[in-house]
């Protein structure tokens, strides 16, 4: 038995973008060392694919507009399964740390005296930009990387520092974006942001069914709609994801050969 995760311990691991490839080595060693997985519905089948037979498994997810369970809920099954003995694995995907609510997750465990720790994983806007073959950071003319979620609760609007990000020496990432897309291509340009600048719009990321598009911000609305809307979209913004056409060429003919 791996020794990395004893009885009573939690573990928020980082299940990366999808594909299990992308999995650090630590989190592959601990999702076969646990007695119980609490997973996203976000987490890549691949992955999900590698939970041992006899470990118990628990759907947690959260989706925009089809919640599962509440975060108070979630939390309290990790500390009940903690309390128990079970060595726990509560498994995000991309990075637990990033748009993952970690932080409140280790606030409960730890008011129980409940040893918890994290195993980071590849977050989408990594991701992305490898699948792309494009840069989050440009020498010279991209010295910032801004990570943005652009989720709203329904009838809540984005509280957003729109003329802080509209900023031409910045990449902007924003995640859970596709139903935003209108409103960022609105006050970005509102807020001086050149129309022309260079978008990169992912979904499926790392996935079979991955859909990359390269476009500018003024066409953000019409690209968006391009996607697969089966999972979240995350919409990078800035001069650094512009489609090099050598690259671009690449890209097309990996996934040509791929398919």
């Amino acid at each position: 038995m791996d020794d990395l995760i004893a009885p009573g311990d939690v573990w928020l691991v980082g299940a990366g973008p999808g594909d299990p490839d992308l999995l650090t080595r630590k989190a592959e060693r601990l999702i076969a060392a646990a007695s119980i997985v609490f997973h996203d519905a976000l987490v890549g089948a691949g992955v999900l694919a590698l939970i041992p037979a006899h470990v118990v498994r628990v759907p947690v997810g959260k989706r925009a507009g089809r919640h599962s369970r509440t975060q108070p809920a979630i939390d309290a099954l990790l500390v009940r399964a903690a309390l128990a003995g079970e060595r726990v694995v509560r498994l995000k995907g991309g990075d637990p740390s990033i748009f993952g609510r970690s932080a409140e997750e280790v606030d409960a465990l730890s008011q129980h005296g409940i040893r918890v720790m994290i195993c980071p994983g590849i977050t989408a806007a990594s991701a992305a930009v490898a699948s792309a073959g494009v840069s989050l950071t440009l020498r010279g003319s991209a010295r910032q990387l801004r990570l943005v979620t652009a989720h709203a609760r329904a009838g809540e609007t984005h509280d957003l520092d729109w003329a802080g990000l509209a900023d031409p020496d910045v990449t902007l990432a924003f995640y859970m974006g596709r139903g935003a897309a209108p409103e960022i291509c609105r006050q970005l340009t509102l807020h001086g942001l050149d129309p022309a600048t260079p978008v990169l719009v992912a979904s499926d990321i790392s996935l079979p069914g991955e859909c990359l598009i390269h476009t500018r911000l003024d066409l953000l609305p019409l690209a968006i709609d391009r996607t697969s809307d089966a999972g979240p979209a995350v919409i990078l913004v800035g001069e650094a994801v512009r489609g090099r056409p050598a690259v671009v060429a690449a890209v097309l003919d990996r996934v040509a050969r791929q398919g």
